[in-house]
Order: structure tokens, then C-alpha cells, then sequence
């Protein structure tokens, strides 16, 4: 099995890396201030793992469940709002931090705006939360999803009164057709991965993911548990990633966790740019055919990964039946665990941990993540069961086994 996986440690990492400025706790608390004044917000749970950390073989085994998030399912929707906000905000010449989410549909604002359309391509998560969140402020949305979607996931977000479809293109070359879209209609563009001259939205993007990770750091304390010794972070783009990593490198300093990046093997971008280390960023081009969709991208965020550049350990490429095998144990758990619904993309960091410490054919990659007994692991559930026929068939049919996928590639080669 260990042929399934390649892994390599960042080389490029700094003692003292890029200005965090933009990710510290000072920036996470805007964010959470802002959100805290939706209806509806509340901390999502962090659970601790306790049987299974036992039964795996490490000393703590903490996962973040973001399937609670707004009743949205994913996490994704902290980033959209907190942007659309922002976008909102200065179009009225306004300061976000003396708004509230309730002000932001008032007369005054709405009379400074107009009706304003937002657009952006998805594989489903991203774009349910920029469209609830338009919904909820008044105001238009468009989504493009890439081939392959789930039909479940396109009519959640038609739910949310937008306009939405799936196109023929992957998830790249969509995210190319929203900004042409935005560009020739006058839309503004809430995307979840940057480039150069397109930084701000998604700046802002990463910003609002932050509040999952101040109310780690503040969980952590209340429920009485210790720092993580290691985080793993699952990346499509990495924005995420790259918004959870500079935070805690800027709460913990020094004495930061071990930053572990988790991508899917059909579209592990951020690990071919560590790999490579020329200073330059390596794309994956074509279909990308995984399980995990919200991985499926090939184009590096490019703030997200200055951060990961001087901040994350290890990136390490990964098959589907990690993150497949994953979703059972969390659906599965030993008695006294609590039951976590976690979907593919949701799943890939507790997969990795799960496979490394119970595959002895896993040894040395154990060894270069630096996990043993006294390991204390922090994972993200990034999402839920957003596609509800394609979970089942994962957790009830089996579908992604691992003997299946080692066969398969055997075959290839």
C-alpha cells in the first residue's frame, strides 16, 4: 500500500517565514466578530476521539466537526460571507468591522449598492455558502460547477435562489469561465483561490476560515485538553489550509504543531510545488477523477501558499480509499466516541492519520510525520454529507476499498 502514497518534506520552510499579519488572532476575531452576528451562528463541536486514539495508537485525537456550520454542511460558507461582506461594505464606503450582518441588508446600505450579482465556480460547498449568503443579504448569485458534480449538491445551491449549473469544464477552467463571466457582465467574483491581481476576495476568503480556528484554539482550553503536538489539513486550492497554518504559526510561534498538508493523489498540486521547490508553482491539468471533489483542483492558491511554503512540514499525495475508509470509521465509532458524518473531502486528514498508525506497510511514512504514543492529533471534518446517495455508497456499499484501488494500480503499472 505504501506506493499509494508519496510524501515529501517541505524544504523550503523558514524559521522566520512570511508576515502573518493578515492571519493572526487580531484578524480571526474580526471574522468572528462578524459572524457571530449572523442568526444562527454557534461554534461547532470539537470531539475528542478518545477510543479511536487509543485504538490507533496515539495519546489525543481531536477533530473539528464543521458538518454543523450554519446548516450548511461545510465550512466553506465562513469564507463567502465574510467576503461578500467585505465586498458589500466597500461598495457602500463603509468599514466591515462597523457593520453587522443585519446592517448589511438596511436601507442605507442596499440604497448605496443596488443589486449586485456574485459569481463563482464550485464543486458544491463554496458555492452553496456564497449563495445562502447572498440570499440572505439581498442580493444575486451565479454558479459554475465543474464536470462531474453531484446533482444533489447543484440543487442545494438552487435552493439557495441562485443561478447554478455544471458545465463540461474541470474545476480550474470553470473558476477561468467565472472571472471572463464577471468581467464581461459587471459581477464581482468570490473566489476561493487567488492569483496575482485577483488577491483581495480571496484575502478575505481565508480570513473569515479563520474562526474555526480561533474557536479551536479557544475549545481547546474549555473542554480541558492539550496543544496539538500535529494538524493535518486537507487542500484542494489550500486556502484553507494555508488560513488554519498561519494562524496557529502565528498563535503557538516556536512552538507551532507539526502542519501536515493532505491532498488527493488526481490532484495534488500543492505537493508537486513542495516537491519541485524551484520557486515556482506546479499545476495538474485534466479530469482530476477523485472521490474527494472539494480537492479536485490543480491551481495553487497563490497567498495561501506563500504560507504553506514557510509554515507546513509535510505535503503528502494520497489514494481515495484513505479518505473512503476514513468515513467509515468516523460513521462507525467505538462505544463511548461520538458519531461524525463526514464527507469525502471532510474526511482525508483523518484518513491519513487512521492509515499511517494502524498500515504497517505505512512504517516510514509514520516515521517522517513524526506520529507515535505521544502524538496529540488536531484534524478539520470540513464537511458533511453533502452528496447524500454518494455517501451511502461509500459507507453502505463499500464503494472505494482499499484492495480494489492497490489492485487497480498494480494493473497500471
Amino acid at each position: 500500500m505504501a506506493e499509494l502514497y508519496k510524501a515529501v518534506e517541505n524544504k523550503c520552510k523558514k524559521e522566520k517565514g512570511c508576515d502573518l499579519q493578515e492571519f493572526n488572532q487580531m484578524q480571526a476575531e474580526k471574522a468572528r466578530r462578524f459572524h457571530r452576528s449572523i442568526p444562527g451562528y454557534a461554534p461547532t463541536p470539537l470531539q475528542a476521539l478518545d477510543q479511536l486514539a487509543k485504538h490507533i495508537g496515539v495519546d489525543q485525537l481531536l477533530l473539528k466537526d464543521e458538518s454543523y456550520r450554519f446548516g450548511l454542511n461545510a465550512f466553506k460558507v465562513l469564507g463567502g460571507s465574510y467576503a461578500i461582506a467585505n465586498c458589500i461594505a466597500a461598495r457602500a464606503n463603509e468599514k466591515l468591522d462597523d457593520l453587522s450582518f443585519a446592517a448589511l441588508v438596511s436601507d442605507k446600505i442596499l440604497k448605496k449598492t443596488g443589486k449586485l450579482t456574485f459569481v463563482t465556480a464550485t464543486d458544491g460547498n463554496h458555492g452553496r455558502g456564497v449563495a445562502w449568503t447572498a440570499n440572505q443579504l439581498q442580493q444575486k448569485s451565479v454558479i459554475y460547477m465543474p464536470e462531474g458534480s453531484e446533482p444533489e449538491r447543484l440543487e442545494n445551491i438552487r435552493k439557495e435562489g441562485a443561478e447554478a449549473s455544471i458545465t463540461e469544464l474541470n474545476y480550474d477552467d470553470a473558476v477561468r469561465l467565472a472571472n471572463d463571466m464577471a468581467k464581461e457582465k459587471g459581477w464581482i467574483m468570490v473566489q476561493d483561490t487567488a492569483w496575482k491581481g485577483y488577491e483581495n476576495i480571496p484575502r478575505w476568503i481565508m480570513q473569515g476560515y479563520m474562526t474555526m480556528a480561533l474557536e479551536v484554539y479557544e475549545q481547546l482550553e474549555e473542554i480541558k485538553r492539550q496543544k496539538p503536538t500535529h494538524i493535518f489539513l486537507q487542500a484542494g486550492v489550500g486556502s484553507y489550509a494555508g488560513a488554519v497554518a498561519g494562524f496557529f504559526a502565528s498563535a503557538y510561534g516556536a512552538d507551532c504543531p507539526i502542519i501536515t498538508i493532505v491532498e488527493s493523489s488526481a490532484a495534488d498540486c500543492l505537493y508537486r510545488t513542495a516537491k519541485a521547490a524551484d520557486g515556482k508553482l506546479h499545476f495538474v491539468k485534466g479530469h482530476m477523477n477523485t472521490i474527494m471533489a472539494g480537492l479536485a483542483c490543480g491551481e495553487p492558491n497563490t497567498i495561501s501558499w506563500e504560507i504553506l511554503r514557510d509554515y507546513a512540514d509535510c505535503f503528502v499525495s494520497c489514494p481515495d480509499y484513505m479518505s473512503a475508509n476514513a468515513m467509515r470509521v468516523l460513521g462507525n465509532p467505538l462505544t463511548g466516541d461520538p458519531h461524525i458524518i463526514s464527507g469525502e473531502s471532510g474526511a482525508a486528514g483523518m484518513g491519513l492519520v487512521f492509515e499511517v498508525m494502524t498500515d504497517p506497510q505505512l512504517s516510514e511514512l509514520k516515521k517522517q510525520l513524526r506520529l507515535d504514543h505521544n502524538s496529540r492529533v488536531l484534524v478539520f471534518n470540513t464537511e458533511g454529507d453533502t452528496a447524500k446517495k454518494h455517501y451511502r455508497s461509500i459507507v453502505w456499499n463499500g464503494q472505494c476499498a482499499k484492495e480494489n484501488e492497490y489492485a487497480d494500480t498494480r494493473k497500471n503499472n
